[in-house]
C-alpha cells in the first residue's frame, strides 16, 4: 500500500483551550509548558514510534483568564532548536505569525532551525487570532481580515525569495581560486510589494530540503485560499467523518485550481485518542476528562477570544447572547459566526452559549487499541486526511497509543516501519522547491 498516515505530535503542557483541569493532572508537572525536558522526552518518544512531527502552537497575547499553558509556556522557535539537537528524524513545525514579524528577521530563524536540524523545520503561519496583540507591537487596532490574509501571502512569498538567495552550489570554498562565495549564486530579492518591502539576500544557505515546510489552518474562505496557495500541509478544523471528508475534499480541489498537485498538501485532522484496555474502559475515561475540565468561569472567559478577549462577564448570563458581532470582523470571524448564528437560531442566552462550548461530543478515537485503529483506517479510507495531528493528556497516555495503536497500524501497511528520509519533506513525501534564481535542475524527495 503506497499511501501511509502521517502522525504529528501535538503537546498539550499544562493545558490549553478545553483542557481546564489538565493542570490539577498529579501526572502533569505544573512546570511542563516551560520544561524543555519535557518536550525532549515528548519528541524523542515521538520519533520512536516514527512520527512525522512535533507541532508547537502560539500565541502573542494573554489576560489572567486564558488557559494555562497560554499563561506561561517557551518560545516555539526556541524551544525547537533545543529539541533539534536530542532527535535525528523528527520534523519541527513552530507556529509563527504572519502579521506580528518581520519577513526577514523569521525567514531567518527558521532557516537557522532548518540547518540546526539538518532540513526538518516547519513554519505553521497564522495571521494572529487575538486581537490584543496588536498592542503588544506598537499598533493600536489590530488588522481586518482581509489586510492579514493579504500580507500573510505576501509574506510567503517573501520569505521563500529569501530562502533562495543562494543557489545550492554557490559556496565553493576553493583555497586555490581564493573563492569562498561565487557572487552569480548570490540572489537580492529586491521586494516591494501591498504590504511589505524587503530587499534581501538573506545571510544563509538552503538547508538539506530546500526549504521549511509551510503549514497552515485554513477554516475561513480567505484561509482555506491562503492555504490553497501555498501550504504544503494543513491542520483541518475536525469535525465529523461527513464534515472532514467535505473539508479534505475542498482543500484539494482548491489547490489544484492553483496549478498546484493536490497530492504536494497533506491535511492533518486533530485527534484525541484514548487508548485503554477496553471499549468500556476508555469511554468511562473519556468522560472523566470531561468533567476534569468542565469549568465554566473559563469556558465563558473561552468564549471571549473568538471576540477579541471579551469580557462577557459583565453582561446578565441569563439575558439573550448580546450583539457583539463587530467584535468578531478583526478576530476569530468564522468560528464568531458560527456562535451567533447558532444563538440567534437556538434563542440562548449567554449562559447557554458558554455550556455549549463543552457539551459532550464523543471522539472517534476512543477505544480499545483494536478499536482505535480500525477507526483510524476507516476516516483515512473515508478521505478525510492524510494524517493526523495528535495529542495527548499525559505521557503515559502516549505510551498507550504508541505501544498499542501504532503496532497495528504498521502490520496492515497504514504507517510506515522506518523513516523514508532525514528531512520532514522527505518523510512527507514532499518535493524539494526549485531555486526560483536557479538555472539548474532541482532535485526532489520523489
Amino acid at each position: 500500500m503506497s499511501r501511509k498516515i502521517h502522525l504529528a505530535l501535538h503537546p498539550y503542557g499544562v493545558g490549553g483551550p478545553g483542557q481546564h483541569g489538565l493542570w490539577k493532572d498529579p501526572r502533569v508537572a505544573n512546570n511542563s509548558s516551560v520544561d524543555i525536558n519535557y518536550y525532549i522526552r515528548l519528541a524523542q518518544a515521538a520519533e520512536h514510534a516514527l512520527f512525522d512531527a512535533l507541532f508547537i502552537v502560539d500565541s502573542q497575547f494573554i489576560n489572567a483568564t486564558y488557559p494555562a499553558h497560554y499563561l506561561n509556556r517557551l518560545e516555539p522557535l526556541t524551544l525547537l532548536s533545543a529539541v533539534a539537537t536530542h532527535t535525528k528524524h523528527l520534523g519541527l513545525v513552530a507556529t509563527a505569525s504572519s502579521t506580528y514579524n518581520s519577513p526577514f528577521n523569521l525567514a531567518r530563524r527558521f532557516a537557522s532551525l532548518d540547518h540546526i536540524s539538518g532540513g526538518r523545520a516547519g513554519w505553521n503561519v497564522v495571521t494572529s487570532f487575538d486581537t490584543g496583540a496588536s498592542k503588544n507591537f506598537g499598533l493600536d487596532e489590530h488588522l481586518d481580515y482581509a489586510t492579514r490574509y493579504g500580507r500573510a501571502l505576501e509574506f510567503v512569498q517573501v520569505a521563500r525569495g529569501l530562502w533562495d538567495s543562494f543557489e545550492d552550489d554557490a559556496f565553493p570554498a576553493d583555497v586555490d581560486r581564493n573563492l569562498f562565495l561565487d557572487p552569480a549564486k548570490l540572489h537580492t530579492l529586491n521586494h516591494v510589494g501591498e504590504h511589505l518591502k524587503v530587499a534581501g539576500p538573506l545571510n544563509l544557505s538552503r538547508s538539506p530540503q530546500g526549504q521549511p515546510v509551510i503549514f497552515q489552518a485554513g477554516v475561513s474562505e480567505e484561509g482555506r485560499d491562503l492555504a490553497a496557495q501555498v501550504a504544503e500541509g494543513i491542520y483541518a478544523p475536525g469535525g465529523s467523518l461527513e464534515q472532514a471528508r467535505d473539508y479534505y475534499a475542498d482543500i484539494k480541489r482548491r489547490t489544484a485550481s492553483y496549478g498546484r498537485d493536490p497530492d504536494h498538501i497533506k491535511i492533518f485532522a486533530h485527534g484525541s485518542p484514548i487508548v485503554a484496555a477496553t471499549d468500556e474502559a476508555a469511554k468511562r475515561r473519556e468522560r472523566e476528562i470531561f468533567e476534569e475540565d468542565d469549568d465554566f468561569d473559563r469556558n465563558l472567559a473561552l468564549l471571549g477570544r473568538s471576540f477579541g478577549a471579551y469580557d462577557f462577564s459583565v453582561h446578565d448570563l441569563d439575558a439573550p447572547f448580546p450583539d457583539v458581532a463587530h467584535l468578531a470582523e478583526k478576530g476569530g470571524r468564522t468560528g464568531a459566526a458560527k456562535i451567533i448564528a447558532r444563538a440567534e437560531s437556538e434563542h440562548l442566552t449567554l449562559r447557554q452559549v458558554a455550556e455549549s462550548l463543552r457539551e459532550f461530543r464523543h471522539s472517534p478515537f476512543v477505544g480499545s487499541p483494536q478499536t482505535v485503529a480500525d477507526s483510524i483506517e476507516e476516516w483515512f479510507n473515508a478521505g478525510t486526511f492524510d494524517g493526523i495531528n495528535v495529542a495527548f493528556r499525559t505521557e503515559e497516555e502516549i505510551a498507550a497509543f504508541v505501544d498499542g495503536v501504532v503496532p497495528i497500524l504498521q502490520k496492515r501497511g497504514l504507517f510506515r516501519t522506518e523513516y523514508e528520509a532525514d528531512t520532514l519533506r522527505g518523510n512527507l513525501g514532499l518535493p524539494i522547491p526549485r531555486n526560483q534564481f536557479s538555472r539548474e535542475p532541482q532535485l526532489t524527495n520523489d
